[in-house]
């Protein structure tokens, strides 16, 4: 059932960041139960279930929190969970009686996440914002991209899921080991500003060192360097080139062909001529041809796969990396164990199905929350679908 086996958790439902780090948890084993609205959440994004990925592997419970019944049910549940997960702006739950105070109260051990793009203080702590804002005022952004070129938004994988989902998990989890030793819980204000800043550590480290030029694309690791980059095939595709250090870089310029004829790349004022000469050499044969070439060497050479691509290829068939549930590749869980193996994992329910069986998880006899699913506290979303 994975290493977090037994640990029970409660998640207000949310977009990105939040649901990412609930679905971690549930991948590793814990038992996640995700409160949703009676009105339907809008994505943005109209899909079928089976794709909303960050949805898997925990059911989800419709709850009228603007009642009272609604809020007393959620405070109940609480008193079952070791940790909470929200990620409304600052003040939300306060409002509507789920605050840290009322709940630690009433779970004094209950390990409180808040995620938020901002955190739960300072002058932006109450505006709108998304991943392309975080990652803008921690100097993450301008370093991302090609000289002379605008920053270029790396998805949202570094303040979203990155500085956001990762580090509320940590935090989590931190936090956790500290209750279940005192039993004094806590709040975790994961503010995905601040875990954006905390990927850019050793960045900052070089750039305090003057080792780290301040123009993006003129760094070793920013497309600057030759060595680091990405290069056209015959075939219009691309291979991934990064043989950084001198003993791999000679490999790389053996195979190529190349060896004793181009610059080493120690010095920067051959970049060009050496970019040039891999340019042209790369793009004399195509993907597959320079795949077979690299193949089981030190070059440190990939194949640049598209999505469709990516879980057919044999290192990640071998570990199983991607795995198919019900149709849907999707990537699996992560990361592995030798003794607590992660289950594989389990499609997005619809909201409210299995209630009966949901319920029990919890500790609840179905007949003695009856009331609250005939007058719609609980359950109101899955009988309006029906």
């Amino acid at each position: 059932m994975g290493p977090l086996e037994g640990l029970k958790v409660i998640e207000f439902g949310g977009i990105g960041p939040s649901p990412m780090c609930a679905m971690l948890l549930a991948d590793l084993g814990a038992t996640v139960l995700r409160l949703d609205r009676p009105e339907a959440v809008d994505l943005g994004v109209e899909k079928p279930l089976r794709y909303n990925l960050l949805l898997r592997g925990r059911p989800s419970m419709s709850v009228d929190l603007k009642r009272s019944e609604g809020v007393e049910f959620a405070l109940d549940l609480l008193t079952r969970a070791e940790i909470l997960i929200e990620g409304f702006r600052p003040g939300v739950m306060e409002r509507i009686g789920l605050g840290p105070d009322i709940c630690m109260a009433r779970n004094p051990a209950l390990v409180y996440g808040r995620m938020t793009g901002w955190g739960q203080d300072g002058p932006l702590a109450r505006t709108a914002g998304h991943d392309l804002n975080y990652i803008a005022i921690t100097g993450a952004l301008d370093s991302i991209g090609r000289a002379g070129a605008p920053p270029t938004p790396p998805l949202n994988l570094v303040g979203d899921f990155g500085g956001g989902a990762l580090y509320l998990a940590f935090g989590l989890l931190a936090a956790l080991t500290s209750a279940r030793a005192t039993g004094r819980g806590q709040v975790v204000d994961a503010a995905m500003v601040d875990g954006a800043a905390s990927l850019m550590t050793s960045f900052y480290g070089l750039h305090a060192a003057g080792l780290l030029r301040a123009e993006r694309g003129t760094n070793v690791l920013d497309s600057g360097a030759p060595y680091y980059d990405v290069y056209q095939c015959a075939d219009g595709r691309y291979i991934a080139a990064a043989p950084i250090e001198m003993k791999f870089r000679r490999e790389f310029f053996e195979r190529l062909g190349l060896l004793g004829q181009v610059p080493d790349g120690q010095d920067k004022a051959t970049w060009p001529e050496l970019r040039k000469a891999l340019t042209d050499r790369i793009k004399s044969k195509t993907q597959a041809e320079w795949v077979a070439v690299f193949e089981g060497s030190d070059a440190c050479v990939s194949p640049v796969l598209t999505m469709a691509e990516a879980a057919s290829h044999p290192h990640n068939m071998a570990r199983n990396t991607f795995v198919n549930v019900d149709g849907v590749s999707q990537p699996g869980p992560a990361p592995r164990f030798s003794r607590t193996v992660a289950e594989p994992s389990r499609s997005p329910l619809p909201t409210d199905a299995n209630l009966s069986d949901v319920l029990t998880t919890w500790g609840y006899e179905p007949g003695n929350v009856w009331p609250l699913i005939t007058s719609g506290v609980i359950g109101a979303a899955g009988r309006r679908a029906a």
